[in-house]
Formats: structure tokens, C-alpha cells, sequence
């Protein structure tokens, strides 16, 4: 079963691995939830270097109320990913009233 949390909650902690570095890195991230899934919105798109990190490799790490899952990382484009991409742009101006980001959905899988 996939987690669904409170709609109240505002922020998730997403652990990337740095694709110089390969360390973790780690930010605090708005995100929205949807069929069992987690998306984010990269303000500077594919600038941001959480963005390239997940390019580079789509392992990470999600923490979300104090739980922590391994889930798979995702960049959506535009035109192939048309309805997740509108829609987790909808979901974030309706909970933070903005959504003008580059999507990334996060597939969270069993708590670690």
C-alpha cells in the first residue's frame, strides 16, 4: 500500500545522491500527492541541482512525517507525461498557490 499523508503536511525531505560527489544530499521540498504518488516542482528546472542529481540517478530517499521510504525519482516532460505533468502543477497553485515548476514525481516503495 502506497503511504497517502495528511494533506495538511507542507513540506517532504528528498535525499538525492550528489553525481560528483555520491554523497546524499538532502532538501526540504512543498509536494503534492496524487494516486500514490509524490510530486515536487524544481522552481529553476533542469538548473536545479537536486534535478541533475536525479537525472544522473533516480534512487532516493524520501522522508515524509517522520518516515523514511526508498522510492524512485522521475523528471516528467511535458508532452509524454502530459496529464501527471498538468496535473501536479493544479494540485501545487491549489495547496501553495503556485505550481509553475518542472514536475518530478516520486514512486515511494517500502519504509526503510
Amino acid at each position: 500500500m502506497h503511504p497517502q499523508p495528511d494533506a495538511e503536511l507542507q513540506y517532504l525531505y528528498l535525499t538525492t545522491t550528489g553525481r560528483k560527489s555520491g554523497l546524499p544530499r538532502e532538501i526540504e521540498i512543498w509536494f503534492v500527492a496524487a494516486d500514490g504518488r509524490w510530486y515536487v516542482l524544481a522552481e529553476h528546472f533542469r538548473k536545479a541541482q537536486w534535478v541533475r542529481n536525479i537525472l544522473a540517478n533516480p534512487r532516493v530517499r524520501v522522508r515524509i512525517d517522520g518516515v523514511e521510504y526508498a522510492a524512485s525519482a522521475r523528471v516528467l516532460d511535458e508532452q509524454l507525461d502530459g496529464a501527471a505533468w498538468r496535473l501536479a502543477q493544479e494540485l501545487a497553485r491549489k495547496k501553495y498557490g503556485w505550481g509553475e515548476g518542472l514536475p518530478v514525481e516520486l514512486v515511494p516503495e517500502a519504509p526503510v
